[in-house]
């Protein structure tokens, strides 16, 4: 493997709090649970270095605690940082609550890893061999938006990885066909695509437990998924797609990529928490042990 993958996305720090209900209007909770996790393009890089790929963290991050917290969660995976840290901000953080019924509620502050500029990015120079990947929550980042539209189009051929990720249908229109048009394999869950309409000619659409199709040039294929009991399934698209990445930098089909990232999905949602993804050799057994 001697590509890598360049993430252009964002990394933030998800405060995650188990809530019996969310709160009233003006009301209060008690959480019996609290925990403070990198989150946000971690997850995809982590699982992607976790199957051996050497990932590049092209995005920005902030000076304080978030952004240490960050780093060294992105140190501790063998993450390569392309920047130093923005001396304006901090890293932004999520707010997660999570209700007695698994529902999820989201409150997003951003940081840092929205201010990423054109100077930033021009200091990085992606090869023919590795994956760009790009986050469909970078296109709602006015300066983020800006700098990729200048950066993109000038890349010396490398595969660009467009996951459009569950704001799609915040995405303006003609920023998102500009974008479809330049990118090289879209990896998107079964809503997305439905909300996309029309596919490019190389599409990976995750279907949950039933695994993912493999759109490649008018061929559509379906790639079954692996059987096993979820205990939280937060994560697993961010795990799928990271894996799908480290398997096409290693030269594999789509389709033989798309039967690892099953497995690593699939692992991925038997554990709780959002960055769960395993190494290659727990993929290995699954793989073997269901042939």
């Amino acid at each position: 493997m001697s590509g890598r993958l360049v993430h252009t996305g964002q990394v933030v720090v998800d405060l995650v709090m188990a809530v019996p209900a969310l709160p009233p209007p003006g009301g209060d909770v008690l959480a019996s649970s609290t925990n403070l996790l990198p989150g946000g393009g971690f997850n995809v890089m982590a699982a992607a270095a976790r199957s051996g790929a050497r990932v590049l963290y092209a995005g920005s991050h902030g000076i304080g605690c978030f952004g240490d917290l960050a780093r060294n969660a992105l140190a501790a995976e063998g993450v390569e940082l392309a920047h130093e840290p923005s001396s304006e901000v901090d890293t932004g953080v999520v707010v997660v609550l999570v209700d007695a019924a698994g529902e999820r509620t989201f409150a997003t502050g951003t940081g840092a890893e929205g201010r990423l500029r054109a100077e930033q990015l021009d200091r990085v120079t992606p090869k023919n061999d590795d994956v760009v990947y790009v986050s469909g929550y970078s296109w709602l980042h006015e300066i983020n938006r800006g700098a990729l539209l200048e950066w993109l189009p000038r890349l010396p051929g490398s595969r660009i990885l467009f996951d459009p990720g569950p704001l799609i249908a915040d995405i303006n229109p003609g920023d998102l066909h500009d974008l479809l048009s330049t990118i090289d394999i879209l990896s998107c869950n079964a809503r997305e695509a439905e909300v996309l309409g029309e596919l490019p000619p190389v599409a990976i659409v995750r279907e949950g437990a039933n695994g993912c199709r493999v759109h490649e040039h008018g061929r559509i294929t379906h790639v079954p998924g692996f059987p096993v009991d979820a205990v939280d399934t937060t994560g697993a698209g961010d795990t799928h797609c990271g894996v799908l990445a480290a398997e096409v930098l290693r030269g594999s089909s789509l389709l033989d990529a798309a039967v690892r990232a099953n497995a690593a999905a699939a692992l991925s949602v038997t554990r709780p928490g959002p960055a769960t993804a395993p190494g290659r050799e727990e993929i290995d057994k699954l793989v073997e042990a269901t042939r």
